[in-house]
């Protein structure tokens, strides 16, 4: 459902997102990192992210599981985006850092323990992983997307079930958007 919308309003949704200013967000994700250190941007969406830590001397990953965004983030961030899907995910203690942005949100909540579980293959130890789902408690579909909202309390109780990973940090966000007027829960997690 959501990936089909992504592949019918790919440039819709790439304009919108593009340039939206996450340098609050970058420095909080970035702070412990040093330059060089590999990252895993799990849903790049629009290519964004992807594009500010090639540019901060960050090697990434990038992956989307819409193939049209995935060709329109390849063209700006001058890496090769796969067309692939959290399922994909099968690297093991690959990544320095993982970013989830505005991604696992659209996973169904039965299937987000096990899709966090593989992300938490991927990262070393010693590392660390942004988060961030619409503020909430529940499922939803709004304009051919699903939605799992998260409030601290559920990202707790899931981060709980992940071995060697715990939550660092979490605060709450007003959308970067200038249209939109969201709450978005964030959370840096990190491996030990």
């Amino acid at each position: 459902m959501s990936i089909e919308f992504y592949e019918q309003n790919a440039q819709l949704f790439f304009d919108g997102t593009i340039d939206v200013d996450m340098r609050d967000i970058y420095e909080r994700f970035t702070k412990g990192l040093s330059k060089g250190c590999y990252i895993l941007d799990a849903g790049c969406g629009s290519g964004r992210d992807t594009k500010a830590f090639l540019d901060m001397g960050y090697k990434v990953d990038a992956f989307d599981a819409s193939e049209a965004l995935c060709e329109l983030s390849s063209k700006q961030t001058g890496i090769e985006v796969k067309h692939a899907t959290f399922n994909d995910v099968t690297a093991v203690s690959q990544y320095d850092a993982i970013w989830c942005c505005a991604s696992l949100l659209h996973v169904p909540e039965n299937e987000l323990q096990r899709v966090l579980n593989k992300l938490a293959t991927s990262l070393k130890a010693g590392g660390i992983w942004y988060v961030s789902f619409k503020y909430g408690d529940g499922e939803r579909v709004k304009g051919g997307r699903h939605f799992t909202d998260l409030n601290e309390h559920k990202l707790e109780l899931l981060v709980s079930e992940l071995p060697n990973i715990t939550v660092k940090t979490t605060w709450v966000s007003e959308d970067n958007r200038p249209d939109r007027n969201e709450r978005w829960l964030n959370a840096l997690l990190a491996k030990v």
